[in-house]
């Protein structure tokens, strides 16, 4: 029965039945199947605090030292989150097995720590394990997390020379990381080379044609799929919006959200209404973004107040920004990137006393800014770089090459974007800050490293700004590179002087920079915008 209710919709019934069990006693003791699917159960729910109970039992009736129950703890706390207490189970196993392995790699992949997914497989690896689809699986989805490219072509190589090409879920873990590395064009050579796509596969690409700039491609994707006969899930829905989302189509967005219900009794979540927020918001129509929100049928989540946050100080609407400040204090008050973004609104209007405040409201409140980084692959090694970042051996060489870059694109027209320098210092300091973003130091050092014509992925924790966008397309032109750069909502593909994103945010952010920069009347309130 415990097995059952594990392997069913309904785990909590098989916690609560091996419950029953303990407290009857009698000649109904718990053995190692018990044990192991209790664990399973508690996992499929989530309870880790059942896996903890559990886990001080079989150590007192000595059965932790068997894999079968050591591996379903390491299961549920791996699931549960508590990725110390997963590692320190399977560090202290006598016997593992393929199992053990995978379960601990998946758990510490889901947590977002890839860089421990690569040492446990190496680990695994030199303890002579053969690695299996699962482990790939887990592998893939480091390496599209961390973008290591090269690492992932290796892994394809591998999956193809074991013959797990044929593995549905391999396939869709390769797609994936192809992806999300911004190489979207061997992501779709994987999709042509099933013998079976699922709704999974078609999902996976279209998502991954959205973040990658290529709207208008995923829509069309979408139609086709739907031509296949195939029926969308949510999350082909959260892809659709998103590509609407970031390619200006708006009105076509409202069009999939009400198809969702109406054509497949999809019932929209917050996912999808925040993809409409911000669709809204990315075309200037902040108003409209604010009246949307007032009536969603959902509660509206923090993530959608932030994005009309974001809206607002970008398009210039401070009464809004302050409005949408107010509801995220509410449900999440020491976030860093609302402050950030409410100080670079007072800045953008030149008012450095709100500025102070706000930056001292941080100090008080103990919020610290998380500093900007970008990451490059070479060699099989992942190299990190910070703004004005002098820590690498060959700094010396970047910096030249820096100059370089800057002096050819000053040769091209470029002029410095000062109006992104969010801080009251003089226009030469300004243009000094802009050349030093982490993005620019990666690039140069890429540059450096590696043979003409080389495509360069970057991966940045935030948003790549308007003047490093500018740079980046020059550079693409000037070095003959295609440069991918994948920031904390989109990629950008630069080739030639022109980026994927067709300008959409950039075009946008400018003009109500400029609108807030020359304005002069009086503050609205939100009431008067509606």
């Amino acid at each position: 029965m415990i097995k059952g209710y594990a392997e069913s919709e309904a785990p909590r019934e098989g916690v609560v039945l091996y419950g029953e069990m303990v407290r009857r006693g009698g000649a109904a003791e718990a053995d190692l199947y018990t044990y192991t699917y209790v664990l399973k159960a508690a996992a499929k729910g989530m309870d880790g605090k059942v896996g903890e109970c559990v886990h001080c039992v079989t150590v007192r009736d000595g059965f932790d030292g068997l894999v079968f129950v050591g591996n379903g703890l390491v299961n549920v706390y791996a699931v549960c989150g508590w990725v110390e207490s997963a590692r320190k189970v399977f560090d202290e196993m006598g016997e593992r097995n393929l199992v053990s392995w995978n379960s601990v790699i998946n758990g510490v992949g889901l947590n977002g720590r890839p860089d421990e997914v690569l040492e446990l497989v190496r680990r695994m690896v030199g303890e002579g394990v053969v690695p299996d689809g699962f482990t790939m699986v887990s592998l893939l989805m480091a390496c599209a997390e961390m973008g290591a490219l090269a690492l992932g072509r290796r892994v394809h190589g591998y999956v193809v020379k074991v013959g797990l090409d044929g593995n549905l879920h391999a396939g869709n873990a390769l797609l994936d990381c192809y992806a999300k590395c911004g190489r979207i064009r061997e992501a779709g050579l994987v999709f042509q080379e099933f013998r079976e796509r699922t709704v999974v596969s078609w999902t996976s690409l279209i998502v991954g044609l959205a973040v990658n700039g290529f709207g208008f491609e995923a829509i069309e994707l979408f139609k086709k799929m739907e031509a296949e006969g195939l029926v969308p899930t949510d999350i082909t829905f959260v892809g659709v919006l998103y590509a609407c989302s970031h390619c200006g189509m708006v009105d076509v967005g409202l069009d999939y959200l009400n198809e969702m219900e109406e054509k497949y009794g999809i019932v929209p979540k917050i996912e999808h209404y925040g993809c409409i927020v911000d669709g809204l918001g990315r075309a200037g129509k902040v108003r409209e973004a604010y009246k949307f929100i007032l009536t969603m049928p959902l509660q509206p989540s923090v993530v959608i107040w932030r994005s009309l946050l974001g809206a607002s100080s970008i398009h210039g609407y401070p009464a809004l920004a302050e409005a949408a400040r107010a509801e995220i204090v509410k449900l999440e008050p020491k976030h860093c990137g609302d402050y950030v973004l409410l100080s670079n609104l007072y800045a953008s209007e030149k008012r450095w006393s709100d500025v102070q405040k706000v930056r001292k409201r941080m100090f008080k409140d103990g919020v610290n800014k998380i500093p900007g980084y970008s990451l490059v692959e070479l060699r099989n090694r992942v190299y990190e770089f910070i703004m004005g970042d002098k820590s690498h051996s060959r700094d010396k060489l970047i910096y030249e090459k820096l100059a370089e870059i800057m002096n050819l694109l000053r040769l091209e027209g470029y002029v410095p974007h000062t109006a992104n320098v969010f801080a009251d210092i003089e226009e030469e300091e300004k243009d000094t800050a802009l050349s030093y973003h982490s993005e620019k130091i990666a690039i140069a050092f890429m540059l450096i490293n590696t043979a003409p014509r080389t495509p360069i992925t970057v991966i940045k924790n935030l948003r790549v700004c308007a003047d490093c966008h500018v740079a980046i397309k020059l550079i693409s032109k000037i070095y003959d590179r295609e440069i991918v750069v994948r920031d904390r909502s989109r990629f950008h593909h630069f080739k030639d002087g022109s980026c994927s994103c067709r300008d959409y945010w950039v075009a946008f952010a400018r003009m109500s920079l400029l609108l807030a920069l020359h304005s002069t009347g009086e503050m609205e309130t939100p009431a008067d915008i509606i």
